[in-house]
């Protein structure tokens, strides 16, 4: 006899979990389906563990910084008043303890048989049929496998990808990192900053492509400066393992090249959860290329009373994204059930915020510049672009490095996109989100009275550069 549920949530992720509460609230009967550890990978394997880390890796820089401040250590071996030349102090890193700091923060199968019912394999081995009215997908991605000739010779304690990379226990001597998007350059800059050599091979022009160019040339000028090797335009074609060393050819620009290290992160890509689910057996279209499953701007499949949440339906793939298709799903399901005349929940133009927790930070809302020109291309659109060195708050804790770039329609005056890479760059990114989401014009900013000294006044000055 199977078990009936008025709702059924499949993954415990950063949508389901709320959900699924949601409904318990509301007197549904809910069943919610975890395979690993609820609350899916931000909190598990993703944001919360990698920024612990990363806050690890910051303490480390601003160490070996301290004498930019004027400050020193017993361990510098000079007094103050002798110090000569900018050399940096030696650091020790015990990754041990950062990873058992990231574990403290930190504290298998199912698929469908109809588009009604599921199968669950329970932790104990046994088997359970379970139906419901209306069943949510929360499944979300994991790293995708290497693809990579020779690297089946490589000892897999070296072959790390972004959730198994937090759990070493010691400091790579040198760190091949394949792929120079988000991930790859978030942990290149936490390990080279807890004392690897790093080596980033990125196959786009660009490191993180998505950006306009020249946020992505001051962002690569940062990682170099900071002593990470980056290859553009190159890509890793062979992998061998000898003398304990992983060596990878590669082709660059510049001809192949062979490169060296004593362990390699795959950091170029994710794929949706879906093998198990036996989405074939409930009728759920999928991409047939990368497996995402399609649904509309409601979340609802092809498939009614089936809805699809979080990273398993494609990109973007952002926990806060997750947790709004929550609040849609909430609406729609919940809210308005008792008001079918009700406006629905939809994802059509929802304003997306993101960021990458390199250092500075790069936060974004909105459209790049780019991508204004192509949706708007009749509409007069301008940028306006100011490094950090000249914001006053990063001149006065010596962190100007960046700029911030503002994407506007001069037809209109509103404010289409905002980049920050620079000093808290997310909170930057969140005040302009804030004058987006009410309409505003760019003149409310610049006109604004914001507290000095604060990094929220360089939005004063930011339309000085206007073109």
């Amino acid at each position: 006899m199977s078990k009936h549920f008025d709702y059924i949530i499949i993954g415990s992720g950063q949508a389901g979990t709320p959900l699924s509460t949601a409904f318990a609230k509301a007197g549904k009967k809910t069943a919610l389906i975890e395979r690993a550890h609820v609350g899916g990978c931000c909190v598990n394997e993703g944001c919360t563990p990698t920024k612990t880390m990363i806050a690890s890796g910051r303490v480390a820089y601003l160490a070996r910084r301290g004498q930019d401040y004027g400050v020193h250590t017993p361990s510098d071996g000079i007094a103050a008043k002798t110090l000569e030349g900018n050399s940096q102090n030696e650091v020790s890193v015990d990754m041990a303890k950062v990873r058992e700091r990231k574990r403290n923060i930190v504290t298998d199968s199912r698929s469908f048989v109809d588009s009604k019912t599921i199968k669950v394999k329970m932790g104990d081995g046994k088997e359970e049929t379970i139906t419901g009215d209306v069943i949510c997908i929360n499944t979300g991605e994991r790293p995708a496998s290497p693809n990579l000739s020779g690297i089946e010779t490589v000892p897999k304690e070296r072959i790390r990808d972004s959730t198994s990379i937090m759990e070493l226990g010691e400091v790579p001597s040198h760190l091949l990192v394949v792929g120079g998007g988000y991930i790859g350059l978030e942990f290149g800059q936490l390990f080279r900053r807890l004392g690897a050599e790093v080596t980033i091979i990125q196959r786009g022009k660009h490191l993180m492509p998505r950006e306009d160019p020249d946020i992505t040339s001051a962002l690569l000028e940062i990682v170099r400066e900071d002593g990470i090797t980056v290859h553009l335009e190159a890509a890793a074609h062979s992998a061998s393992y000898a003398s304990g060393q992983i060596h990878i050819s590669i082709k660059a620009p510049t001809g192949d090249l062979n490169l060296s290290g004593s362990h390699i992160l795959f950091a170029s890509g994710r794929v949706p959860n879906v093998e198990s689910l036996n989405l074939p057996a409930a009728g759920i279209k999928f991409d047939g290329k990368k497996g995402y499953i399609l649904c509309n701007d409601k979340l609802e499949t092809n498939v009614p009373g089936i809805y699809a949440l979080g990273d398993v339906k494609g990109p973007p793939a952002f926990t806060h994204i997750s947790y709004d298709d929550f609040r849609i799903l909430q609406t729609n399901l919940i809210t308005n059930s008792s008001n079918p005349s009700a406006k629905p929940a939809t994802i059509t133009d929802r304003l997306v915020p993101y960021v990458a927790y390199t250092d500075p930070q790069l936060g974004h809302v909105g459209l790049h510049e780019y991508e204004a020109r192509t949706k708007y291309p009749n509409a007069t659109i301008k940028t306006a672009k100011m490094p950090m060195n000249y914001v006053a708050r990063a001149l006065e804790t010596d962190e100007s490095r960046g700029l911030m770039k503002a994407v506007i329609n001069a037809d209109t005056g509103m404010i289409l996109g905002f980049s920050c890479l620079g000093v808290e760059g997310g909170e930057v990114m969140a005040i302009v989100q804030t004058a987006m989401m009410g309409n505003l014009r760019w003149e409310v900013l610049r006109d604004a009275v914001w507290a000095h000294p604060s990094l929220a006044e360089s939005l004063n000055n930011l339309w000085g550069f206007l073109e």
